[in-house]
C-alpha cells in the first residue's frame, strides 16, 4: 500500500481504556505492519512500550480518519465530564496525552495561527479542569517521562504552576490560562535541539552550557515573525530560566523585572527537570531544589510548590 492510503496519529492521543475503532500500524522500513486491531485497546504495558521506544506516531487507513476522530471526540469529551463513569486516574491521563498531542503539533509548526488558537483553547480547558479538579494533577505527574518528551515536560510544568497559582495570589487571576499555556510552549526551542537536555547543567561541556542558555531566546526568535502570540506567553518562553538575584539567563535580569507569574513557572520547571530529565524521585527533586536554588527563587514559590506535592502524597 502507499502512503497515500495512511494517515499520521499521535500515539499520546491514544491514552484511556476506550476500545478503538480502527486499525493502527507502524511504519518499518518503508512497509506499514499491523500493531494493533480494530477492538483493542491501548491501556497498561502496550502503551508503555511504545513511550519506551520513543514512538511519537503511528499510521491509519486514510479511511478510518473519521473513526479516530470521533474516538479521540469521545474520550476527550469522557475525559472532562466530571459525572463520567471513567475513573478519575483514566480521565486525567487521555487529558494529559490530549494536551501533549496538541503541544506537539503547535511546535512541529509554530508559524501556524489556527495550531496556536487551537493550543491556547485547549490550555483554557486544561486550567478549568486543573482548577476545578485539583487532585487529577497526581496521577498526570505520575506517567512517567519514559521517552524524555519536551511536551511531556511542559504539561507536567503547564499543571504545578496553575496549582502554585491558585494556592497564591495570583489564584484569581485572568492571565491564569496564558500561563498555562506559556508552560506548554516554553521549551519549544529545546524540542527542535540537537543538545542532550537530559544532562545536569553542571555536567554540560563549556560549548554544551553556552547553547543550552540560549533556549530561551532562540525559542522566542522561532515565533519573532508571527504576530498572534500573547505577550505573557513570550514571558514565559524568554523568562522561565532567570533567577531573581541576576545570575540566569539569557537575559540575567533581577526579581522586579521578571514577570511575576513567570516566577511560579520558574520554579516549577526547575522541579521537573530534574525529574523529567535528571531521573530524580520526586523527593529527592524537591530536596535538590530547596539546596541548589536557595535564594534564586521567592522562598515562598518554593515552599508553595513542596506544599503542593506533598498534599498530592507525590513526596
Amino acid at each position: 500500500m502507499a502512503d497515500s492510503d495512511f494517515h499520521s496519529i499521535r500515539v499520546a492521543t491514544l491514552r484511556g481504556d476506550n476500545k478503538i475503532p480502527f486499525d493502527i500500524y507502524v511504519r518499518v522500513a518503508g512497509k506499514y505492519i499491523l500493531y494493533c486491531r480494530s477492538g483493542e485497546s491501548f491501556e497498561g504495558t502496550r502503551l508503555e512500550r511504545l513511550r519506551a521506544k520513543k514512538l511519537k506516531k503511528m499510521f491509519i487507513k486514510t479511511d478510518d480518519q473519521i473513526p479516530y476522530d470521533q474516538y479521540l471526540e469521545q474520550s476527550v469529551e469522557q475525559a472532562f465530564d466530571s459525572k463520567s463513569r471513567k475513573t478519575l486516574e483514566v480521565r486525567a491521563q487521555v487529558i494529559q496525552g490530549f494536551q501533549q498531542a496538541t503541544a506537539e503539533a503547535f511546535m512541529e509548526n509554530p508559524q501556524s495561527e489556527s495550531l496556536y488558537h487551537h493550543l491556547s483553547s485547549t490550555a483554557q480547558r486544561f486550567v478549568e479542569f486543573v482548577s476545578r479538579e485539583p487532585d487529577a494533577a497526581k496521577p498526570i505527574l505520575a506517567i512517567e517521562n519514559t521517552d524524555m518528551s519536551i511536551t511531556h515536560h511542559s504539561v507536567n510544568v503547564a499543571v504545578l504552576t496553575i496549582l502554585m497559582a491558585l494556592n497564591s495570589e495570583f489564584k484569581n487571576s485572568t492571565k491564569l490560562h496564558l500561563l498555562g499555556l506559556g508552560c506548554m510552549m516554553h521549551d519549544i526551542d529545546l524540542f527542535h535541539t540537537w543538545q542532550d537536555y537530559g544532562k545536569p547543567v553542571d555536567q554540560l561541556s563549556p560549548a554544551e552550557l553556552a547553547a543550552y542558555k540560549l533556549h530561551p531566546k532562540l525559542g522566542a526568535g522561532r515565533l519573532q515573525n508571527v504576530g498572534f502570540i500573547d505577550q505573557i506567553v513570550m514571558n514565559v518562553i524568554t523568562q522561565h530560566e532567570e533567577y531573581i538575584d541576576g545570575s540566569g539567563f539569557p537575559k540575567g535580569l533581577v526579581g522586579k523585572e521578571i514577570e511575576p507569574v513567570v516566577l511560579l513557572a520558574a520554579v516549577a520547571n526547575a522541579y521537573d527537570r530534574l525529574v523529567s530529565f535528571q531521573r530524580l524521585s520526586p523527593k529527592e527533586a524537591q530536596k535538590t531544589l530547596m539546596i541548589d536554588k536557595l535564594g534564586l527563587y521567592p522562598l515562598e514559590h518554593m515552599k508553595n510548590l513542596t506544599s503542593i506535592i506533598r498534599s498530592l502524597n507525590i513526596i
